[in-house]
């Protein structure tokens, strides 16, 4: 019976973007798919089976859309609040399987597994992979190693064997393993560096992992120490298992179509604003600063550029979305300048801090906070039941004319009925 001093797993969910929209078209499970992203710009989710018909990773949609005609590649926009959802559930489960848990991003996770015993780990992570699949639907695979680098590197081989766990700590074969994953996949390697290895013959993780320390050390910068070092078995990188809350908050979105109008951007600022407000309710914080941000396109021929923002200190630490919106979208008024073809608007909350550091002053019964307390509550728990925006005040309009482009959305919404599946008996 054996207990290494570190145990690390990192799970990482399969082309995640698409298994979230194959949980609710099941019709292009096995079939290629790729989501993009805002405005349908760009690849940033593909199925193996768009993979192997060449479709790249961030690759503009206009230079790809001739290989997903050809091969009836599926295409969907992005959906970041059914992803989001789904990867909360995803989180939820794995903290089953450890107290110890580093959400690293919205797919993937670190989690700590030194109480497990040695033999069992493969085990483990065969049990972790099936429960997370039937409990939320979503195919994972599972590196487990001494060190997060190695973790990382671990879940890099296993999203190729079939069995989706590929265990580094009892593995005698760790080197040769090391030695099929380049240099530019090694969590840690970027692209400068990456030209540097490669210039002095250092072409994958093995060859790294076996670099003298004091060349590495006397050539990189001390991140470039502690990924030779992760990779040799030496842990440098801790877990980061504390939910540090956010100090701002920003939400911006491009036009799906340029916008001149200022009704159509004040629609835009009070939807951001809402939405972000929505966010630090969730953090349980307050506010003390918002910028409020439009721009044009720098790219437009022979157009003007303009950009602008305007700050304003809040005389009270507030989440109210009401009086968030209000000061929003004075700051609007003073930036707004007509004539211009808007591309892009955004709104930052700054000076978060939790929601009981000054609590109650002497203006709280005077404004009625108790009450809007409880009309904020009301109408969060309200969009969380029935859908985003189910619940929304005037100014964020209803046609929306300048939102993003979504030409391929499938509009799933997992707070909303219609999208259950259905269960037929004979």
């Amino acid at each position: 019976m054996l207990y290494s001093k570190n145990k690390i797993a990192l799970v990482d969910c399969n082309s995640f973007y698409v298994s979230c929209e194959r949980l609710f078209n099941p019709y292009i499970i096995k079939k290629p798919a790729v989501v993009l992203s805002n405005n349908d710009g760009c690849v940033i989710s593909r199925s193996a089976e768009a993979k192997i018909l060449g479709i790249k990773m961030g690759e503009p949609y206009f230079k790809v859309e001739k290989i997903v005609k050809k091969n009836d590649i599926k295409v969907f926009s992005s959906n970041y609040s059914l992803y989001g959802d789904i990867s909360r559930r995803v989180m939820k489960t794995l903290k089953q399987f450890s107290p110890e848990i580093e959400i690293y991003s919205i797919d993937e996770a670190f989690l700590n597994l030194s109480s497990i015993k040695n033999e069992d780990l493969a085990e483990y992570g065969n049990k972790i992979r099936k429960t997370v699949l039937q409990w939320t639907g979503i195919p994972t695979s599972i590196g487990i190693a001494t060190t997060k680098t190695l973790s990382k590197a671990a879940n890099h081989i296993a999203k190729k064997e079939k069995s989706g766990v590929v265990d580094f700590v009892n593995s005698k074969q760790v080197d040769k393993l090391l030695e099929k994953i380049k240099i530019n996949d090694v969590w840690g390697v970027g692209n400068q560096l990456t030209k540097f290895y490669i210039k002095n013959g250092i072409n994958t993780a093995c060859q790294l992992k076996n670099a003298h320390n004091n060349w590495i050390k006397k050539n990189t910068n001390v991140f470039g120490s502690r990924t030779a070092a992760e990779l040799k078995g030496v842990s440098c990188i801790a877990l980061d298992i504390h939910h540090e809350k956010r100090k701002n908050c920003c939400v911006s979105r491009s036009f799906g179509k340029k916008v001149t109008k200022l009704e159509e951007l004040k629609e835009s600022i009070t939807t951001h604003c809402l939405n972000a407000a929505e966010k630090i309710r969730i953090d349980n914080q307050t506010v003390k600063k918002i910028t409020v941000f439009i721009r044009t396109s720098p790219f437009q021929k022979n157009k003007d550029y303009y950009a602008n923002a305007k700050d304003i200190d809040l005389p009270i630490r507030t989440n109210d979305s009401i009086e968030l919106v209000k000061q929003a979208l004075i700051a609007l008024n003073h930036i707004y300048r007509k004539g211009y073809r808007y591309q892009k608007t955004g709104i930052i909350l700054s000076g978060l801090n939790d929601i009981d550091v000054y609590k109650k002053n002497l203006f709280s019964l005077v404004n009625n906070e108790e009450k809007r307390t409880k009309l904020m509550k009301a109408i969060d728990h309200t969009n969380i039941r029935f859908g985003r925006h189910a619940l929304s005040i005037a100014q964020a309009g209803l046609k929306r004319k300048w939102n993003i482009k979504r030409q391929y959305s499938s509009k799933i919404d997992t707070a909303s009925f219609d999208f259950l599946p259905i269960v037929k008996t004979v």
